[in-house]
């Protein structure tokens, strides 16, 4: 028998209304719960801040002296009861080129950070190391084309350039001025079995600058928020987020942040995919029934590749619906590499109920080896290093492919399984969920049935089946 003639054969097998009504829940359970978060993404950067501004030409410099940063942080640890004086480590005040006011716009921003010394930052990801000096310091961001580049002095007198970014297609005309804004004070809160829950507290930067000169500016000077801003208690009454100038000094009060990660924090697509446990738990089940069937060795191949496709086609309908990016190449990688981890499992839970020939055994070890360390490390129940250990180590591994968070030195943030940061790869978590994969395989190849599987006589007694 062909090869051809035996899979259509066994796909025909294959196909019964039990299996593929199965696999239909499987992916509607991801579509259903990923259609309930549709929309409520969270933004892609964060881009909020408070902004004192004038328009400028293709060819322009900004010059300020910053005298001081000072800021404040709500409810900080240990009593959780006070406000204090004080900066959060990537509290930021400068001076910036933006490409308009919407938030998401290009932009580079020289600037005085609260434990980082001075920064050359642009596009939100891109982070460049200045002095390690304090205030006072004089920062200069010159605009030639699409050219920025940013400069820091002692002295006002003797420059050295911080970093220079290409930022293509600016508009003619953009808008230079000063800025502060202060991400949230990030702590965890330990739960009862050791996981841990972010708890950010609401934060406040503010720089005083003088000597503010502007070559290539045009119009007056204007000052708003880009994004929301002035809703809390402690912006009502006590220190709104603005600017003031008197006298030559100009201060800037703001909060938020401009960075990589938006608001939200790092959760990637887990939103989308939050119903991605369902689909495993019953992927797992239904391979392990179809593998504790009686199969010869001559037919373990094709049914390993008809329960592996037929996952991966589910799996791939269902992920290509609910995932959403504006990136091809992160959504091809995203929704193939769901499909893919999804038919691995099938294979390994095949391969251990062809081994095992009992369905209830490999059911068992399948949701005790994949499902139980993906859903467990999916939530804030477990302290974070067995979470990382657990997606390492076990078939749950795979997993990592739906990764899009991404680590940045620039942001503080949770960088845990349960905030949607897997510990490895991709790539490489798919290599410890195929090795699973391929043991499970190669332990049904060596007990799988020498002949070809034959029809019981009507009332003989029945094994396990799918």
């Amino acid at each position: 028998m062909s090869i051809t003639e035996l899979l259509r054969r066994e796909w025909t097998a294959f196909r019964t209304p039990g299996r593929l009504i199965s696999l239909a829940v499987a992916g509607l359970s991801v579509i259903a719960a990923g259609l309930l978060f549709a929309g409520a993404t969270s933004s892609s950067v964060s881009d909020t801040f408070w902004f004192r501004y004038q328009d400028l030409g293709r060819n322009g410099t900004i010059t300020v002296r910053m005298t001081s940063m000072t800021g404040t942080i709500t409810y900080p640890p240990p009593g959780h009861d006070q406000i204090v004086a004080g900066l959060v480590p990537w509290a930021k005040s400068g001076i910036i080129v933006k490409d308009g006011l919407r938030q998401g716009s290009r932009y580079a921003a020289l600037a005085m950070t609260g434990a980082h010394g001075v920064r050359f930052q642009h596009d939100y990801v891109h982070d460049v190391a200045g002095s390690a000096a304090r205030t006072p310091r004089w920062l200069r961001l010159t605009r030639s084309g699409d050219t920025v580049t940013g400069s820091e002095s002692a002295d006002g007198e003797q420059w050295r350039v911080v970093g220079t970014a290409e930022l293509k297609g600016l508009q003619e005309t953009v808008q230079v001025g000063l800025f502060a804004t202060s991400p949230g004070d990030l702590t965890l809160r330990k739960t009862g079995l050791g996981g841990a829950i972010d708890q950010v507290r609401f934060t406040q930067a503010v720089g005083v600058f003088d000597h503010v000169t502007v070559e290539g500016g045009t119009g007056g000077w204007n000052s708003r928020s880009v994004g929301e801003m002035n809703h809390t208690d402690w912006e009502k009454f006590h220190n709104a987020s603005g600017a003031v100038e008197k006298d030559g000094v100009v201060t800037i009060s703001g909060t938020g942040d401009i960075g990589p990660i938006g608001e939200g924090g790092a959760r990637g697509v887990e939103k989308a995919l939050s119903g991605l446990v369902i689909a495993l738990i019953v992927v797992l089940v239904v391979a392990a029934r179809y593998g504790a069937r009686e199969t010869p060795r001559r037919v373990l191949a094709a049914r390993t590749v008809l329960i592996g496709s037929a996952t991966f086609v589910t799996g791939l309908l269902a992920a290509g619906i609910v995932v959403e990016t504006t990136q091809l190449p992160t959504y091809v990688r995203v929704v193939a590499g769901v499909a893919t981890a999804l038919a691995l499992c099938a294979v390994f839970s095949y391969g251990l109920g062809a081994w095992l020939r009992r369905g209830w055994a490999a059911i068992l070890i399948g949701l005790t080896l994949v499902a139980v360390p993906y859903a467990v490390t999916a939530v804030p129940l477990l302290p974070d290093e067995i979470a990382d250990w657990l997606l390492r180590l076990t078939p749950a591994a795979g997993f990592a492919v739906k990764q899009t968070v991404v680590a940045y030195p620039q942001v503080t943030a949770h960088y845990a399984p349960s905030a949607g940061y897997f510990p490895l790869p991709g790539w490489a978590g798919l290599l410890v969920l195929g090795a699973y994969a391929a043991a499970a395989t190669l332990l049904a190849v060596s007990r799988g049935f020498p002949g070809s599987a034959t029809r019981r006589p009507p009332g003989s007694p029945r094994g396990s089946s799918g």
